[in-house]
């Protein structure tokens, strides 16, 4: 049965150069369900048009739920639509929130973002606030003008404060990062949100000094490539292991696809890996993991999961939880 639910948009604004932030309300004004800072929904903005994008704001507000998307030029639909189509008063259906990114429980907090990617901190460092953890939210953005939430990560908070770095004033974060990340405290936790390449330097400096991995979360909000493996487009197997079934996928298609074409359902939301909404048990076999939702402790446990829409197989079959 589905989960999706009607929405109202009640309002589009503008937000710095290059982003629009868009309120989203029951058509009644009832409650809308309960979010934690990190939070995502999947948004049906037409039909075969369905896209993720983080909850931002303050989660303390159940009248509405505020999401904010970058106009992107190499957009495959989402970010056109939101800014050239979408309307107050259009109609939405959505996903109740799921959350692949929360907060811990920590004595301090850590936050950087870059872009649009402010979308989950800037909730985040509200909750904190709310919470009386101490924290500092650094946000890089290329020129002034480009800032989202500027007036409210501008006012007074009582435990941290958002400071705002420039590329444009030589403050880029691949020349130099905040003194923060360059030395771990015992019990702090950092966060951070943004472009592929701008969390993988961040990540690679906080390791470097002594951050340990489980202390350092991330958020994509686009697809990793894998490079190309010899062999990795081979056709395999796979197995349903409550029926025995077996499919074969090509080349060139994905599990999700084979298992959809052959009558069985698949739960999708990205279809990039990033979502895990399509997450799914395998009991035997080797993956070729592709998604970017797991982390790399999840993908080398012992107990494995795929992401049906782009992940593959390194052996010739492959026995899912089905």
């Amino acid at each position: 049965m589905s989960t999706e639910f009607d929405v109202v948009v009640d309002g589009i604004f503008r937000q710095g150069r290059h982003n629009l932030s868009v309120r989203l309300v029951a058509e009644n004004f009832a409650p809308l369900p309960v979010w934690q800072p990190g939070a995502h929904i999947d948004v049906h903005l037409r039909a075969g048009l369905v896209r993720q994008y983080s909850l931002t704001g303050s989660n303390r507000d159940q009248q509405a739920y505020h999401i904010c998307i970058a106009r992107d030029a190499q957009s495959r639909g989402g970010s056109r639509y939101v800014h050239d189509t979408l309307r107050p008063g259009q109609r939405l259906k959505i996903s109740p929130p799921r959350n692949l990114f929360p907060l811990v429980s920590a004595e301090s907090v850590t936050l950087l973002a870059a872009g649009i990617g402010i979308t989950p901190l800037y909730a985040m460092a509200d909750a904190l606030d709310a919470a009386g953890t101490p924290f500092v939210l650094h946000y890089f953005v290329k020129q002034r003008g480009d800032e989202a939430f500027l007036p409210e990560l501008s006012r007074y908070m009582a435990q941290g404060q958002c400071k705002i770095w420039y590329s444009s004033e030589g403050n880029s974060p691949r020349s130099a990062l905040p003194a923060a990340v360059l030395s771990h405290e015992p019990d702090r936790h950092l966060y951070v949100c943004g472009p592929a390449g701008f969390m993988q330097q961040v990540t690679q400096q906080a390791l470097t000094y002594n951050w340990p991995a489980e202390a350092i979360h991330t958020e994509a909000f686009k697809p990793v490539q894998a490079a190309p493996i010899l062999g990795e487009e081979g056709a395999f197997t796979v197995t349903l292991a409550r029926s025995g079934r077996q499919c074969t996928v090509p080349a060139g298609q994905t599990i999700a696809r084979v298992l959809q074409d052959n009558g069985i359902a698949v739960t999708l939301s990205c279809e990039m890996g990033m979502c895990g909404a399509c997450l799914t048990r395998v009991t035997a076999g080797e993956i070729d993991h592709r998604d970017t939702v797991q982390s790399a402790a999840e993908k080398s446990g012992a107990e494995q999961h795929i992401a049906l829409c782009c992940s593959r197989s390194k052996t010739p079959e492959l026995v899912l939880d089905l």
